[in-house]
């Protein structure tokens, strides 16, 4: 699994464990089914807190049944109480993307072209939207992932496989200004890293401020929406079928293990149902 997954799965059993110790439950031999419905019960319930969305509150009891079903297979208890305990049902909600004015709006406001961090923001923006890659493999890009004269960039995804994706005019524009005229500067400030993107310090952006970057150019875009990374991968998704593109080569794209993962992104209302219908069946006119 990948480093962000199993840093997830650490935070969930950390939570999971003080609660079981405040309730004096110090041993997994004693802890009960009961015990273990009235947590994920908890997760879900704003007098405990922050309430966790179902997909989080499934991973939570996905590392708890992890954890029991090792103890038992080491030895340490002599029952696996989590088997029948079953997680919040998910709500399947389409992905938020863009309209194309907004992606064009986001993709102005994103980056000053007079400064280095401006430059690189820009970038960085571009890269997000022209690709669809994820907030992770972004910052992860070394400069010989690059392949601008080829017109190919190459990331790692989850479980460590590569994928070679195109790279767009725009993209490599912006990437060619960023790497000419900022990077240069940004890369003295440090002690020389093949990182592409490059913060303040001269070393390797995090997910953190990338996410930082996309937030200031949504303020500066004027959008009344809420727009992360995650957003211009859905965008970038949403986008490409809308124009034509096959859900197969998507999810290539995309880095999507399964083609059901990517065909959330074919869902249409039932206005755009009518309306293909009427346009395109001999017998819908009648």
């Amino acid at each position: 699994m990948s480093q962000n997954t199993l840093s997830a799965y650490r935070r969930d059993l950390d939570r999971y464990l003080a609660w079981s110790l405040a309730r004096g439950l110090s041993t997994a031999d004693a802890i009960s089914e009961s015990d273990i419905a009235d947590f994920a019960a908890s997760l879900r319930d704003p007098s405990q807190g922050t309430p966790l969305a179902a997909s989080s509150a499934g991973r939570m009891l996905v590392a708890i049944r992890g954890f029991h079903r090792f103890a038992l297979e080491e030895g340490l208890t002599s029952k696996d109480p989590s088997q029948r305990v079953s997680p919040a049902t998910a709500v399947k909600r389409l992905p938020k993307a863009l309209s194309y004015d907004q992606m064009s709006r986001l993709l102005q406001a994103s980056g000053d072209d007079s400064t280095p961090h401006g430059l690189r923001d820009r970038a960085l923006v571009e890269l997000l939207y022209g690709t669809g890659v994820r907030i992770s493999e972004a910052v992860d890009i070394d400069i010989d992932d690059l392949k601008l004269e080829e017109r190919t960039l190459i990331v790692t995804g989850k479980g460590d496989k590569q994928r070679m994706l195109p790279l767009g005019g725009y993209s490599i524009a912006a990437l060619e200004e960023y790497l000419v005229r900022s990077r240069p500067a940004l890369l003295m400030k440090g002690r020389g890293t093949p990182a592409v993107f490059l913060n303040a310090r001269g070393t390797r952006f995090s997910r953190q401020s990338a996410y930082a970057v996309v937030r200031k150019a949504a303020e500066l875009a004027k959008l009344q929406i809420e727009v992360s990374p995650h957003t211009l991968r859905h965008t970038y998704a949403t986008h490409l079928l809308q124009g034509g593109a096959d859900v197969r080569v998507v999810q290539e794209l995309l880095g999507h293990a399964s083609v059901t993962t990517t065909q959330i992104y074919t869902a249409v209302t039932p206005d755009t149902l009518r309306e293909v219908y009427a346009t395109s069946h001999p017998r819908a006119k009648g």
